[in-house]
């Protein structure tokens, strides 16, 4: 009887003890669903805001100042250098002179961009400023120059490169951004620092253009052949990949602003010298204005216009003429909206666009006042 009685007890105890754990289990059941059931509350909450917020910012296009009065449509100056000099020149700047370019194109609103970045209209200029290029022709020794100063080599700081590396040092939101258009094999005339100084430039987020292997004159008589353009233009592009090999040489400035005859232009673009193939996004000439916008109508990459950056001799269409006439109708400035994937305009400007030349960039029309 009392083993019966003492089997009997511990059934019971086993009875409540696993009652007991399954009645804990059931709370920890209980509170685990209530768990996920909140957490998935707050997922939901969270998911909610996240779709609030990319609402609210869906548009880029409502992020655009238009109180700036952007333009995208207007025109850019791409500045002509020579020589940066001790004394002023029909075709040279003097340091002091070139430097109060700088300052007044910064307090006037304009701000570097690539060549290559105009031609592709990658504008990346911050709202309200309006891009400009800038660039040298010939490769004089004044445009980037090596001295030594206490046993050590430096960039001259009255060199065309030193002075708009100081600016831009002094400046940081006026981009290092010009083109050093050379010619001949012997750029910047400092022979020995030939690789240095041209891995130098495009290390600084500079450009190299091609200004023929002679400084040739493509509308002189004797040169309205396709075997001799290609060459001076080839000939070149060889000389500088022997140097810097990577470096896609496809700007080209015209020696004197000279053109062959039409039949043979097609040449300036593409062609091929022993081997050596080039093919130019942009071809430059002397110029006397300003350039439109690359999204225009207009737009001919392998005809650029440029302006003249001096104050001698320029016959009303300097680059200080320009600005002046762009103070009194500053309609006719590019503006930057300050997004690279928006171009905006002014409805006054749709007719004169070429919709065709935005490539993926969204379009964006305003009533203008």
């Amino acid at each position: 009887m009392k083993r019966f009685l003492s089997i009997l007890v511990l059934i019971l105890t086993i009875i409540s003890v696993s009652g007991c754990n399954q009645s804990k289990e059931a709370d920890k059941s209980l509170d685990s669903n209530e768990v996920v059931e909140e957490e998935s509350k707050r997922d939901k909450l969270d998911e909610e805001k996240n779709d609030e917020e990319i609402e609210e910012i869906a548009d880029p296009k409502e992020q655009i100042d238009l109180s700036l009065k952007p333009n995208e449509n207007g025109e850019v100056m791409v500045l002509m250098y020579h020589g940066i000099t001790e004394t002023e020149d029909v075709w040279d700047r003097t340091y002091d002179n070139f430097k109060k370019d700088l300052k007044v194109l910064y307090e006037k609103g304009y701000r570097p961009i690539s060549l290559e970045d105009f031609v592709n209209n990658n504008i990346t200029t911050e709202a309200g400023y309006t891009p400009i290029v800038l660039t040298f022709d010939d490769g004089r020794q004044n445009n980037f120059n090596i001295i030594e100063e206490n046993g050590d080599k430096i960039v001259d700081p009255n060199s065309a490169v030193g002075i708009l590396e100081e600016f831009h040092k002094d400046h940081t939101n006026f981009p290092l951004e010009a083109t050093f258009f050379i010619n001949g094999t012997n750029p910047f005339r400092q022979p020995e620092l030939i690789e240095y100084k041209l891995n130098y430039i495009i290390d600084k987020g500079m450009d190299i253009g091609n200004h023929t292997i002679n400084h040739n004159d493509m509308s002189d008589k004797k040169n309205q052949d396709p075997e001799k353009i290609q060459e001076y233009i080839g000939k070149e592009v060889e000389f500088i990949n022997s140097i810097i090999s990577e470096y896609n040489v496809n700007t080209y400035a015209l020696c004197n602003g000279g053109r062959p005859d039409e039949k043979y232009e097609k040449y300036l673009e593409e062609g091929t010298y022993e081997g050596t193939s080039y093919k130019n996004i942009a071809i430059l000439n002397v110029g006397w204005k300003p350039n439109v916008s690359p999204i225009s109508s207009d737009f001919n990459p392998l005809s650029i216009q440029r302006v003249r950056a001096s104050e001698t001799q320029v016959d009303g269409v300097g680059m200080y003429d320009w600005i002046e006439s762009f103070d009194k109708n500053p309609s006719r400035r590019f503006i930057s909206d300050g997004n690279k994937d928006i171009v905006t305009i002014p409805k006054n400007e749709e007719e004169k666009i070429d919709k065709d030349k935005l490539d993926n960039k969204e379009l964006y029309i305003y009533e203008s006042n």
